[in-house]
């Protein structure tokens, strides 16, 4: 009897010592991981933003990628929300909702876990641009843990950094991956309209010529709507020469406008007219890095339908987007027009 009663007394002591030890704990947990990714933070947000994106790179559902999805009737933006059922125990189940979502800065969810335990946390992301490019983005945790499970804070970093870090690698990945996207279709034969246009002009060796074109087209564009004439439709580079053996070209950054302009002397801004003419139309989506195989392509089109260029004709690249406002490579349009007999 007097042994049951020290084990009794016993026990009571490891639990009354460990409700005293659980006390001196701090339950909280923030668990978060940065990583800084190479795009836009447009392009990385919207990734983010969608729940229908997070079985491409989300740590835990790439573990089990049987597991069941249901989407709710929004699934970006305040409100969106989603939830999941696996067998995995490590993926469980539960669901998730957008509290807050502030166009390419942050967004702040509510995680809740139904199995293999029920457990709830906030989850928030942060988007910052990075020294250099990029975007940083940061994934994090936090919450506090029940009373007997005060233990387990401290070992959150342990349990969910890892993933984070994983997470934050494949969502790289996927964003790179989406903004090399690309396709180039030839249209086939058209007439371009011509007209007025204002230009600037130059030569220089072919690898120069995106940064060349970065640098001259905005002069275009602001002595336009510095000196207020309208614009017809969008901007396009106008090629009159291409040399591949020599490294050169000579081309010219122009933004059509409705009627002839007489432009400032010395400004370095010049007008010029094109007159109508049947071309061969090409389109690329995708980044500009492709043009030359849309260029590559548009040739080939010509050569295996027996079409003769127009010799010194205005061979055009017409930029339909603007990367300020499209933020994603694989989003930009281009037209290319050949001048054709």
């Amino acid at each position: 009897m007097k042994a049951l009663k020290y084990i009794f007394l016993l026990l009571l002591l490891i639990i009354v010592a460990g409700a005293i030890y659980l006390a001196t704990l701090d339950g909280k947990y923030d668990v978060q991981r940065s990583k800084i990714i190479k795009a836009p933070i447009e392009v990385v947000y919207n990734e983010v933003n969608d729940y229908k994106t997070w079985s491409s790179w989300s740590p835990w559902l790439w573990k089990d990628p049987t597991t069941e999805l249901t989407y709710g009737e929004s699934t970006s933006g305040k409100g969106a929300s989603y939830s999941w059922n696996s067998n995995n125990k490590d993926v469980g189940a539960g669901s998730m909702e957008t509290l807050e979502s502030i166009t390419n800065k942050s967004i702040d969810q509510k995680i809740l876990f139904t199995k293999p335990w029920e457990s709830e946390s906030n989850i928030y992301w942060s988007f910052e641009p990075a020294e250099g490019g990029g975007t940083e983005v940061t994934w994090g945790m936090k919450g506090e843990m029940p009373f007997m499970a005060r233990y387990m804070a401290a070992k959150m970093d342990e349990y969910v950094g890892a993933d984070y870090e994983s997470g934050l690698s494949k969502l790289d990945s996927v964003v790179q991956a989406k903004m090399k996207k690309y396709s180039v279709i030839v249209n086939g034969a058209t007439t371009h309209g011509g007209g007025y246009y204002l230009y600037n002009t130059t030569s220089c060796k072919i690898d120069e010529l995106s940064a060349k074109m970065q640098e001259m087209m905005p002069k275009v564009s602001i002595y336009a709507q510095k000196n207020k004439i309208q614009m017809a439709g969008a901007a396009f580079t106008l090629y009159h020469k291409f040399d591949p053996e020599n490294n050169a070209v000579m081309f010219s950054c122009a933004v059509p406008v409705s009627e002839r302009v007489i432009t400032e002397s010395g400004s370095g801004i010049l007008t010029g007219m094109i007159k109508p003419f049947k071309a061969i139309k090409t389109t690329l989506k995708g980044n500009y890095t492709n043009s030359k195989e849309a260029w590559e392509t548009a040739y080939k089109y010509l050569e295996e339908n027996n079409l003769e260029q127009v010799a010194g004709g205005p061979a055009l690249e017409v930029h339909l987007t603007d990367p300020t406002s499209t933020p994603n490579p694989a989003d930009w349009l281009t037209e290319i027009f050949i001048p054709i007999k």
